[in-house]
Order: C-alpha cells, then structure tokens, then sequence
C-alpha cells in the first residue's frame, strides 16, 4: 500500500508543470493600478471644462466675460437734449516789442489747453460772461474786447442727456501786462503761449481757426 501511495504522489507531482519565470512578477504588474495621465482642465481654444458636478456645458474664462461685458455695455438711452449756451475769450496781449502775439491758455482737469469760458447766467449777455469768465478763470482783471470771432458748437453725453453747448467767442486783450494770470483749483495750468506754441497746444480744431481769423485782426488793427 505504501509503495502505492509513494507511486501516485509520484504521478501527480510528475503531472504539475513548473511555474513560468516572471510569473508572478506579471500577476503583481498587472494587478497594480495605472498612474493617471496628467490631463489639462484647458483645451486648445482657451476654454475650460465645467467639474462635474456642474452642468456640462462649456464655458469662457471669466476675466474675458467682464471685458466683453465692459466694452459691450449698452449706454443709456437719451430721454433729455439740453441745451447750454457758454461765452468766452480768445485772450491776448502785445510782447515787449509789440512784434509778437502772446494767448493765454488755460489747461483743464484732463490736461486739455482750451480758453477761458463758462455758461452765461440768467440776465447777463455773452459779452458780459466772456469777461466775467476771463476774469474768475484767470485772474486778469484790465482787458477790452475787441470784438466777436464766432461761434462754436460741442456736444457730449451726461449720463441719459444729450448735451448741445454752444460757445460764443470774443478777442478779447490784456491791457496790463504787469498783471499776472492765477488759475482756479480745478485747473491743472495756466500761463501765456508764443501765437505759434498756441495753435499747436489747442485742442479744438474749431478755435483753432477763431485764433487764425484773431491773428489777422490783431495785424491789420480791423475789429469791426
């Protein structure tokens, strides 16, 4: 029986194949999880993926969203034209010399250089705010106009108005000129400009051409 029992242990052990190399090595492989790839929420087109738990649409980067909305913003829709008339002068005086002209410029809050003017109050003519203008916005108190140069027109928006302004300009000449121009606060500068040096600090085009028509006035001495 024994001898038996050692020849079928012997089969059976005869009948196993041996364990390939690397097999175990393969199992364990295998039963290990992959490493993730890294993978970038942003595509090519500059756009990101909602996380899933959000709805799965896709959408733009919000820094875009606000410049869009910014640039695209509708302004308000006009309800209201106003009208506001304003009078002012182109200021001048003679050098030493009485070769040269000198305009005196005043530079506003956004670093503009314009001339003196402002709106015309209730019961006053356009001649009367030109001075008062001239005198609350510069300082200078001894001037004479000469004459009317003309008219100019701007508008703008304020807010859900229309605003039509309307300028009239006067020559308008600095009888001292020992007296020295003094800006208000909300001005940032104020002095005398070379004729040349004032067409080229103005910022509107249309006084500009009221300084050329002052210029040949002033030479020809026709204030008519």
């Amino acid at each position: 029986m024994q001898n038996q029992k050692l020849q079928a242990t012997s089969k059976t052990n005869k009948r196993m194949k041996p364990k390939a190399k690397g097999a175990t090595s393969r199992m364990s492989r295998s039963s290990q999880p992959r490493p993730k790839k890294k993978t970038n929420s942003r595509n090519k087109r500059g756009t990101y993926k909602i996380p899933e738990a959000l709805p799965t649409e896709e959408y733009k980067e919000p820094r875009l969203e606000k410049i869009r909305q910014v640039v695209f913003r509708k302004k308000p829709e006009i309800k209201e034209i106003v009208r506001e008339p304003t009078a002012g002068g182109i200021v001048f005086r003679m050098t030493p010399d009485n070769r040269d002209i000198e305009i005196l410029l005043i530079q506003d809050s956004k670093d503009r250089w314009t001339i003196p003017k402002g709106h015309i109050e209730p019961g006053e003519t356009a001649k009367q705010t030109a001075v008062r203008e001239i005198g609350e916005e510069s300082g200078l108190k001894e001037v004479d106009v000469l004459t009317w140069l003309g008219k100019i027109h701007f508008k703008y928006r304020r807010l859900d108005k229309l605003v039509l302004m309307t300028t009239q300009v006067y020559l308008v000449q600095s009888t001292n000129n020992k007296e020295h121009p003094t800006k208000e606060k909300w001005m940032n500068g104020i002095r005398w400009f070379s004729f040349s040096d004032a067409l080229d600090a103005i910022e509107y085009a249309d006084i500009e051409k009221l300084m050329l028509i002052a210029k040949k006035k002033i030479r020809s001495g026709e204030f008519n």
